[in-house]
């Protein structure tokens, strides 16, 4: 039988603990003050911004409005058959007053009622058109239609008969109420004037200072990055 040998193991000494030297103290305190400068500029950048979106949303919507005007009085009635016409006068108040735009469409002369307010050029005089409301509807020995009109505010009925021409008249759709005003000012050669050269003008001051601003603003942002960094001491 072998015997073994149960000598002990010889102890290898733990190596001795090395000490690590302390980590550098990081200051992360903000600056007492920032540059004095920088208040000042941000504060001109950000009124550069805020009357550049005023000037640019002003232009916008001028533009948008002298569009949609001409579109709807030079464009439709061309295309949508309809018509515009500024009332005038107060012969047709309380319903249509002075300054209202009346919008007519045409109807078969056949379907003309009493009651209906319809615009027609009148026999006499220099042939203007009238927009009033239909009293008699006349049937002429030739087959064609007449009509006798009276304005609401009127007491006299319309010292003529006035016969339609045609197979259509423009009988009113709907009142706009006081854009023939504005329309009527906008048509003044101050109005015009400003228009055709303000709008322009608004438009390329609101570029102007929307480019001049976001410099402005980039260097002002970059400053205040680099003024608000924490110190590393």
């Amino acid at each position: 039988m072998a015997l073994l040998d149960l000598a002990p193991l010889p102890v290898i000494p733990a190596p001795a603990p090395t000490s690590t030297p302390p980590a550098p103290a990081v200051s992360t305190s903000m600056p007492d003050a920032l540059p004095s400068g920088r208040p000042e500029v941000t504060e001109r950048s950000l009124v550069r911004r805020v009357m550049a979106r005023v000037v640019s949303v002003t232009g916008t919507v001028l533009v948008i409005g002298a569009l949609l005007a001409f579109l709807f009085l030079a464009v439709g009635p061309r295309f949508l058959g309809y018509q515009t016409a500024t009332m005038l006068t107060g012969s047709m108040a309380p319903s249509i007053v002075p300054g209202d735009v009346v919008v007519t469409t045409q109807q078969p002369v056949a379907g003309v009622q009493v009651g209906d307010v319809i615009s027609y050029h009148i026999p006499v005089e220099d042939h203007r058109v009238e927009t009033h409301r239909v009293i008699e509807v006349i049937t002429n020995d030739d087959g064609t239609t007449a009509v006798r009109t009276k304005g609401d505010a009127n007491e006299a009925v319309d010292p003529w008969i006035a016969t339609l021409d045609g197979n259509y008249v423009y009988e009113q759709a709907f009142t706009i109420p006081g854009i023939g005003e504005v329309i009527r000012t906008l048509r003044t050669p101050i109005v015009s004037t400003v228009l055709v050269y303000g709008v322009p003008a608004v438009l390329v001051v609101g570029l102007l200072t929307m480019i001049w601003g976001r410099p402005a603003m980039d260097t002002a942002d970059a400053a205040g990055h680099v003024a608000g960094a924490p110190e590393v001491r």
